[in-house]
């Protein structure tokens, strides 16, 4: 086994954690478990931010290398810079002078929201495109109720068929078909959780092994 001292650590690790949070209350030691699982899961909270700390700054020098090739540069990155520095300046800004004012978190909310907005449109076109070519080369029924079940939930969430919920069957019809995408939602929702309850058993076993590069 590669690196098993690294292997040991994360395995007794995460068993102290998975142990602080199935053993019961009034078991032998569970107070000494919580307070060993509070004390790790905070140190994996600032490792977290530590290294998301460290892909921006990563982020920021791309983009600073860019802007100051010597051939071609990308003008283009002079905006992530300078919106970066921005960002930064005012929120130490706000942090130490007035920390209660909201007005920090509505300047990132008016720049956040269009880009992700941006980010579902795009989506969607993708989505839509790629059914198409799905169905050009897959032709058969699945094909087909994917690409149309496709288009028709666009139309449903771009308000094109708003007039057809003047007439009450098909205001409830409409109703009854806008509440299938959040049972797809926790659909995937419960995917990702047994995907990561399955990483996270891989690395308890030891079978996956991340950490020893």
């Amino acid at each position: 086994m590669r690196a098993p001292l690294a292997a040991g650590v994360a395995i007794g690790f995460g068993l102290l954690v998975l142990a602080g949070y199935i053993v019961p209350p009034g078991f032998p030691g569970h107070d000494l478990l919580n307070d060993v699982r509070s004390i790790l899961v905070g140190w994996a909270a600032i490792l977290a931010g530590v290294a998301a700390l460290v892909g921006i700054l990563n982020l920021f020098q791309t983009h600073l290398g860019r802007l100051t090739a010597k051939k071609n540069p990308d003008y283009y990155s002079l905006i992530v810079v300078v919106g970066f520095l921005a960002t930064v300046g005012y929120g130490v800004y706000e942090r130490y002078t007035t920390p209660s004012d909201p007005q920090f978190g509505q300047a990132v909310l008016a720049v956040q929201v269009p880009v992700e907005t941006a980010l579902m449109g795009m989506l969607a076109v993708t989505l839509t495109f790629a059914s198409v070519r799905l169905f050009q080369r897959r032709k058969g029924l699945l094909a087909g109720v994917f690409i149309i079940s496709a288009l028709f939930f666009l139309l449903l969430g771009s308000g094109l068929l708003a007039p057809l919920r003047e007439v009450a069957v098909l205001s409830s019809l409409l109703d009854l078909a806008a509440r299938l995408p959040v049972a797809g939602g926790r659909g995937s929702l419960i995917g990702i959780a047994l995907g990561s309850l399955t990483a996270g058993l891989r690395v308890l076993l030891g079978a996956d092994r991340p950490y020893s590069g």
